[in-house]
């Protein structure tokens, strides 16, 4: 039943943010709130299609990106995935400029309420002045959000303190009043701690883009249940006080698709009839995504580590930007070696349908929040390799809970092709990693619960109804 409840979604323009988003707004829709999704054109355009039945609550609202100097940004590149990594800068440059259409919009929507990511830290003051009602919604995991956000170390402000040094990174805060497993390897701290405090060419440090969010915003969700991080929950609420409430909101699980590798068979892959031939969960399912940029040698030591393993792989790979071709981004010869044991996978594949296919049986990838949930509900043991942001912080905790091998690295943050077959080889065959695969399939009960999960979104949606800017009898947009 339609409610005339309003929300606007604002996520940052990365596709591990727009689709946790999308997928929030069409669980919304579904509740019959009316949604509005508001990003830029390009990204409009890339999404999924909403499904019929509520596609008239869902307003997909395109922006035109403005444009920047060619040399700081290329014309159509909208999404962190078009760029290299010190692109990213200049889009949230180019992004900033989305301010004043923004609050155009707000002001003749009169929305109830406002979702935002981290990153859009203009739609704090916007909902301040229009007195619109401000939830953050985080797509990383309450473990990793705790770890990285508490309103007394944010800066931004003159008064606040700051991490004193990447080194502070290497272990767990002292906000943190239980034993934790999350810290950064050394060899990834400097980095992360200059993404963080350090200046780019927007001229605002991300967090204190971040604090702008959390220091407005009434309430948090989270993609997340407490069956996985309860104590991270509990703990992020603590420390972000003044009685704001911090929802889980579930999973936010996809519809599963209907039958086996359509898509992939049509296009010609054949890669479903190969994993048909396989045993029952005997296959390493390998994707990194296409945010993930390796370098060519990452790549090679790769695949040495996945022939090493003498396991039957499934590997879906991007054609890298330094690759003349496909076959230029594999060693010489690796193909022939591994013809009939592992198939490697060029372009877009159904990644949902493949981790869905019984002969799936582990996955090797970066430790992202959304891919550990796609994987996780299948009950695949975990062997991951994290590079970025959240996910060292959610590899620890997955080897803390576990659920995971993560490979070895060197201090200067390299890994081995051996160190990488021993990993693999301990999650899916030998008798060491028995425990991991039952906790895996254990797991399974809880990621890929969807009556549980939705439980934990209707209790959100609740609150929606109960707080929104209309029914708390407040004038908005005046």
């Amino acid at each position: 039943m339609a409610t005339n409840l309003h929300v606007v979604m604002v996520p940052w323009l990365a596709f591990g943010h727009l689709i946790p988003f999308f997928q929030l707004s069409l669980q919304l829709a579904r509740a019959g709130i009316r949604v509005s999704f508001v990003s830029t054109a390009g990204n409009i355009r890339r999404l999924p299609k909403v499904p019929a039945n509520i596609a008239t609550l869902v307003d997909l609202v395109a922006f035109q990106l403005p444009s920047l100097d060619n040399d700081q940004l290329p014309p159509s590149c909208e999404a962190t995935v078009d760029i290299p990594f010190d692109k990213i800068q200049y889009l949230k440059v180019a992004y900033d400029l989305l301010r004043h259409p923004m609050k155009q919009f707000v002001v003749e929507q009169k929305p109830d309420w406002i979702l935002a990511d981290v990153i859009p830290y203009w739609v704090a003051e916007i909902a301040q002045e229009h007195h619109v009602p401000l939830i953050n919604f985080s797509v990383t995991s309450a473990g990793a959000y705790s770890f990285l956000v508490n309103p007394g170390y944010l800066g931004g402000d003159g008064r606040k303190k700051v991490r004193p040094s990447p080194e502070s990174l290497t272990s767990p805060p002292e906000w943190f009043d239980f034993p934790s497993p999350l810290a950064y390897p050394k060899f990834l701290a400097a980095g992360m701690n200059e993404g963080l405090y350090g200046e780019n060419a927007s001229g605002i440090p991300d967090m204190e883009r971040v604090a702008k969010i959390v220091q407005t915003s009434k309430a948090f969700a989270f993609r997340t249940c407490p069956e996985y991080e309860a104590e991270y929950l509990n703990l992020f609420e603590k420390i972000i006080g003044n009685g704001k409430p911090v929802f889980p909101i579930g999973l936010l699980l996809p519809e599963k698709p209907e039958g086996k590798g359509r898509g992939a068979t049509e296009s010609g892959s054949g890669i479903f009839e190969w994993l048909n031939l396989q045993k029952a969960n005997s296959v390493v399912f390998v994707g990194f995504g296409s945010e993930c940029k390796l370098s060519k040698e990452q790549v090679h030591e790769l695949a040495y580590g996945l022939e090493l393993s003498r396991l039957p792989f499934l590997w879906a790979l991007r054609k890298p930007d330094w690759a003349v071709s496909e076959l230029d981004a594999l060693p010489s010869g690796f193909r022939e070696r591994t013809q009939g044991r592992g198939v490697v996978f060029f372009g877009w594949a159904p990644q949902l349908e493949i981790l869905g296919h019984p002969s799936i049986g582990g996955s090797l990838f970066h430790s992202g929040w959304g891919s550990i949930i796609e994987t996780l509900q299948f009950g695949h043991t975990l062997v991951v390799l994290p590079f970025v942001i959240d996910q060292p912080l959610n590899a620890r905790l997955l080897v803390d809970k576990g659920l995971a091998v993560e490979i070895q690295r060197s201090e200067d943050g390299w890994f081995s092709r051996h160190d990488l077959a021993k990993a693999l080889r301990v999650a899916m065959v030998s008798e060491q990693g028995q425990k991991l695969r039952i906790r895996a399939r254990e797991a399974a009960q809880v990621f890929g619960n969807r009556d549980l999960q939705d439980g934990y979104l209707k209790r959100f949606v609740e609150y929606l109804k109960k707080n929104g800017a209309a029914n708390q009898g407040k004038t908005k947009c005046v």
